[in-house]
């Protein structure tokens, strides 16, 4: 009777049990139907955008076509799908995201330049957006009512009608630039890279660098450079967080993947806002840009993470990218020197020997334009052409979409390398860019490239950048042999064009090479205008009392 019993309440435990496994295993199912539902559908709103916008490859769920990226320069990779899809734009996405890649100079203008109140805004973007300066910092804000105000600020410290009145000190540290490289040519990377950061260091700070080993060079260039390569599209990590923005989620403890991003958000601009304070508070510091914002400050109620950004950015736009242009100048000398003789006899004969150009030659002095605007056309340091633009609302051209928020890029590289407006695009010639020349060909726009970006968002910088690139170009060409180096056998050691490196802003990988002044008169006249330099530029001595890595060991500390 008592083993009857048991017996049935240990069938009905087993029922119970069959029950709770069926209960939980028909959970498991609607939950899987469900997941595979909101699955197709996201996939089927894909495939109807793949139909509906530029062609370019078909994407997978979920994943996009991330797996297509390549390890090394992805613009290279777009510019033959354009090619392959004989389209001026393509469509690539990253993720479920589609990215539209614009590979053709008109289509770029007819976007953004001529529809610039439509492209004039961001994307979501997660990496360097919300893992790094956010909407605190212009170059990743949504266009709006703070974007304008930050662009008016910025103006102050580079627009142009600023530009013009930093010539002299931008003329004389660039004679002292020249000067260096009398006694260290093989530190010309270095004297470049001092050059640019003590323009915008004076425009900034009111104070300039005297030396290449000064923290603000070594440190800050380093971090710049290390941001450009980290926000390249691709399928490692952390770009791969584009693909799958959940990941950006997990706390930086158990996630190697973030590379430190978003730990501790500001601390770059904490020590930004640092440097902009000190220089603010120095009744003796020279009237510079921080003081005007410091002084705008309560009028826009600008936060400390603006100030640091707004300030941040002079380096960022001004200091890594200007050195990078001048080391592509020396590359392009030492790969093609047939284009110098005709450069050194326009300067021999309007500028002569016992001075170096000014800007009152530039007028006089078409070639050495010409030169100018091929180096900023053949290897452009920003060669995708930035951050992304974001199309405010959805938008049609040529009958295809393109939504509104959609990542869209100008593919710098594609657009410079393009044929039909630069035969043997990897030829440096500065003919390109001479009236009336063979080798001219139409160009949107009257500056014949696109180096800066387009419509709102273009470079606020532009101007400081073609003034700086053009004295500096300028004085090299009219200073020096720039050669190729020799080996111990006297051999020249050739350079390769196509060894740059893969970040957001590129440059060319080291390499040798020779400085040779082009006469004693004109290395006489180094020696005097470089002394003379120094003296004029002494007003803007000063030191900062802060290094970056000690900046945040201290933090750490306190």
């Amino acid at each position: 009777m008592i083993s009857a019993k048991f017996g049935d309440v240990f069938a009905l435990v087993q029922l119970q049990c069959m029950l709770a496994q069926y209960g939980a295993a028909n959970i498991v199912l609607t939950v899987l139907v469900a997941a595979l539902v909101v699955l197709a559908v996201d996939y089927a709103h894909m495939l109807y955008l793949h139909y509906k916008m530029p062609p370019g490859p078909l994407p997978l769920p979920i994943i996009g076509n991330t797996h297509l990226l390549p390890e090394n320069k992805p613009w290279i990779y777009f510019e033959q799908l354009a090619k392959e899809y004989r389209a001026p734009l393509i469509t690539f996405w990253i993720g479920r995201n589609p990215t539209v890649w614009i590979c053709d100079a008109w289509t770029a203008s007819e976007l953004l330049d001529k529809r610039a109140g439509i492209y004039a805004s961001r994307p979501r973007m997660v990496v360097f957006g919300e893992l790094g300066s956010g909407q605190s910092n212009l170059v990743t804000m949504y266009y709006g009512e703070r974007w304008r105000i930050h662009r008016k600020l910025t103006h102050h410290g580079v627009g142009l009608q600023q530009v013009r009145s930093y010539r002299g000190f931008q003329n004389d540290e660039s004679k002292v630039m020249a000067y260096s490289l009398l006694s260290t040519p093989e530190e010309y990377v270095n004297h470049f890279e001092r050059y640019a950061a003590s323009v915008v260091s004076i425009i900034g700070f009111g104070r300039r660098i005297a030396s290449f080993t000064d923290s603000i060079v070594t440190e800050v260039i380093a971090v710049m450079q290390r941001a450009a390569d980290l926000n390249v599209p691709g399928k490692k990590f952390p770009m791969l967080m584009e693909t799958f923005p959940i990941l950006a989620k997990f706390p930086n403890q158990i996630a190697p993947w973030k590379h430190g991003l978003g730990a501790g958000r500001g601390r770059g601009r904490s020590f930004f806002y640092a440097l902009a304070e000190e220089a603010a508070n120095n009744p003796k510091q020279q009237q510079c840009y921080v003081k005007k914002l410091f002084d705008e400050a309560p009028k826009y109620n600008l936060t400390k993470e603006e100030i640091a950004s707004l300030s941040g950015n002079l380096f960022g736009a001004g200091s890594d990218t200007s050195s990078s242009t001048l080391i592509t100048f020396v590359l392009a000398c030492c790969a093609f020197p047939e284009t110098l003789p005709k450069a050194w006899e326009e300067l021999d004969r309007v500028v002569g020997h016992d001075r170096s150009p000014t800007f009152d030659d530039e007028p006089n002095l078409p070639y050495v334009k010409a030169f100018v605007k091929e180096v900023l056309r053949w290897r452009s340091v920003a060669i995708i052409g930035g951050q992304p633009h974001a199309p405010i609302q959805d938008d049609y051209y040529k009958g295809w979409l393109i939504p509104k928020n959609t990542w869209v890029q100008g593919n710098v590289w594609a657009i410079h390398h393009h044929e039909r407006e630069f035969p043997d695009p990897d030829r440096f010639n500065p003919e390109r860019y001479i009236k009336g020349s063979p080798y001219s060909r139409p160009f949107p726009g009257e500056r014949g490239y696109m180096t800066f970006g387009w419509g709102r968002r273009v470079c606020s910088g532009q101007g400081l950048a073609e003034q700086g690139t053009f004295i500096s170009v300028a004085r090299l060409l009219w200073a020096f042999k720039i050669e190729k180096a020799l080996d111990e056998n006297g051999n020249e050691i050739p350079v390769d064009i196509f060894d740059y490196t893969n970040g957001l802003n590129i440059r060319p990988s080291p390499f040798k090479c020779r400085f040779t002044p082009r006469s004693p008169t004109i290395r006489a006249t180094l020696e005097r205008e470089g002394k003379q330099a120094l003296v004029d530029l002494a007003p803007y001595a000063g030191e900062t009392q802060y290094r970056m890595s000690q900046f945040y060991q201290m933090k750490k500390l306190s």
